[in-house]
Formats: C-alpha cells, structure tokens, sequence
C-alpha cells in the first residue's frame, strides 16, 4: 500500500488523512497525482504515496465533508480537482496539533531529546 525508503508502511498508514489535509490546506487545490508527486518532493522521496492509498483517503475525506471537487476538461480528459471544506480546514489544524502533541510525547517517551535539543538519530 505505501512505499517508503525510510519509513515503515505501520508508520506511516495512520498519517496520511493529516498530510493530504495539510497538502490541501497549504496548496489550495491540487489533483491526485499532484499529491503524490508534492509528497514525494516535500520528503525528497523518503515518503512515496501509492494511487492505491491516495484515493481511498481522498474518497473518505470527500464522503465526511472535508473535501469536495471540482472537475477540469483537459481537451477529452477530465482532470479532478480536490480542495478542502471550512470543516477539513479545521480538521487540518486539528490534526497537525494533534499529531504535534504526539511527536512531543513520544519525544519523552522514547527519551530522544539530547542536551542541545535535537532528536538522535
């Protein structure tokens, strides 16, 4: 479902709702294969989102009213957009603080911060 150089599929499964959310939120709006290719740029390819994954979650964020579409005619193809709701706005928010906080606790749990302040690596 997802390929990853540095990343484990279980890492990354329960993020994808928050970086298509945060995507969306900073870009405006953007087609699928726009996110994968912003995604794998953004991550210099450490993450590597599949077709296969993105449109599951694209179709459930549609289906709760955190996106919606807009459909582009390029000449005899059909281009869809997706761009967020006010509600995926505020879910996006919600979530990045959401996952900010659990970073910041596995941080401490895991016991990764050094004297200077960054993770070890």
């Amino acid at each position: 479902m997802y390929l990853c150089l540095m990343y484990t599929s279980e890492l990354i499964k329960g993020t994808l709702k928050t970086i298509v959310l945060e995507l969306l939120k900073k870009q405006g709006r953007m087609y699928g294969y726009e996110i994968t290719q912003k995604v794998k740029e953004l991550t210099a390819g450490k993450i590597q989102i599949t077709e296969g994954a993105l449109y599951p979650t694209l179709h459930a964020l549609e289906k709760n009213g955190e996106l919606e579409t807009e459909k582009e005619y390029m000449g005899k193809r059909v281009r869809k957009y997706y761009k967020l709701t006010e509600q995926g706005k505020n879910t996006a928010t919600e979530r990045v603080n959401e996952f900010a906080d659990f970073i910041e606790t596995m941080r401490f749990l895991l016991d990764l911060q050094t004297k200077s302040g960054h993770v070890q690596g």
